[in-house]
């Protein structure tokens, strides 16, 4: 069993050069060889201030006797053995050992005191001032990384041509706002949009001017939604999709502005969910109405919008919109 014959905080340099004379003393005093051990006591310091003791660090450290072994410990897990005593003290040597340094550390010089509180308060200042910038360097870390992961996301979900969100945001927003939708009885608004005869143009004009195409679609998509509120699509090839947070009323307003923008050379198809008009059915229903109202744009000879309206004997109307309206 260990006895401790003494413990000090070794904050500055005399705290250590006194603990080192205390230890010299306790080799001296049970029986030990203080000139053999020299090179063991040397490498202790210098463990010692590598551990942080002379630098303001209340480093706690232990002077004891463990199985006939004089050693040093601290931090709680570090220690040093000083040497293997000759035999073991008795309980009266270790118990006068024990007093003198009691003794010894009990009278404090006022200047080593407030030298060892000044240099106490540096050290925390100075861990105070290290923690802060530590911590200011991890959140901008953090801030880097949140920003990074954000534009790969936002990569992986754009259509790198136009700019809009793909087929793979497409699906999770979508899914996320029909559950929104039903959960907090919101109005949701699907359109969805080809460009007539797209191959055609295409064919005749080439593909550069079929981008070109493809961009003045996504910038008038842009330009009819709400920013952070409203989505607009880009599946590929010529189809579109639009999700509107607000009811189909509103989204056709819309949707009749980009039909004139893109001068009634594109077929739509609309449908929505609202307190007004609360069709049942799944997120696969839900996107069918909108899908069969885009074919029933195109079956009526395109350029113009399809609206799917629910009835409450569950049937379906359509309402058809064009340009004149936009006009009138």
């Amino acid at each position: 069993m260990a006895t401790e014959l003494l413990r000090q905080n070794l904050a500055i340099e005399p705290d250590l050069q006194n603990f080192i004379g205390f230890v010299q003393t306790a080799v001296s005093r049970l029986g030990g060889n203080v000139f053999a051990v020299t090179p063991v006591v040397i490498r202790l310091a210098d463990r010692l201030r590598q551990a942080g003791a002379g630098t303001g660090y209340p480093l706690p450290a232990s002077l004891l006797v463990d199985q006939g072994e004089l050693k040093v410990t601290w931090n709680g897990r570090d220690s040093e053995t000083l040497v293997r005593l000759e035999r073991q003290p008795d309980t009266a040597a270790i118990s006068a050992l024990r007093q003198h340094f009691q003794r010894s550390t009990e009278i404090e010089d006022p200047a080593l005191l407030l030298r060892r509180n000044a240099e106490m308060a540096r050290f925390l200042e100075e861990s105070r001032a290290r923690a802060e910038r530590e911590l200011a360097e991890m959140q901008a870390a953090l801030k880097q990384r949140q920003m990074e992961l954000a534009d790969t996301q936002r990569m992986a979900e754009t259509d790198p041509l136009t700019g809009l969100y793909n087929r793979r945001a497409y699906d999770a927003r979508i899914a996320q706002a029909f559950l929104e939708a039903r959960t907090r009885n919101q109005p949701l608004t699907l359109v969805l949009c080809d460009l007539d005869r797209f191959k055609e143009i295409n064919d005749q004009h080439g593909h550069q001017y079929g981008d070109a195409y493809l961009c003045k679609m996504a910038q008038a998509m842009t330009a009819v939604i709400r920013s952070g509120t409203d989505f607009a699509f880009r599946f590929g090839g010529d189809e579109f999709a639009i999700l509107y947070r607000c009811g189909k009323d509103i989204a056709l307003k819309r949707v009749l502005q980009l039909l004139q923008d893109m001068s009634g050379r594109i077929s739509v198809g609309i449908a929505a969910i609202s307190k007004e008009e609360p069709c049942p059915g799944n997120l696969t229903d839900f996107i069918e109405r909108a899908d069969r109202a885009l074919y029933e744009a195109k079956h009526r000879g395109r350029g113009r919008i399809v609206v799917d309206t629910c009835l409450p004997d569950g049937s379906i109307r359509y309402s058809e919109h064009t340009l004149e309206e936009v006009a009138t």
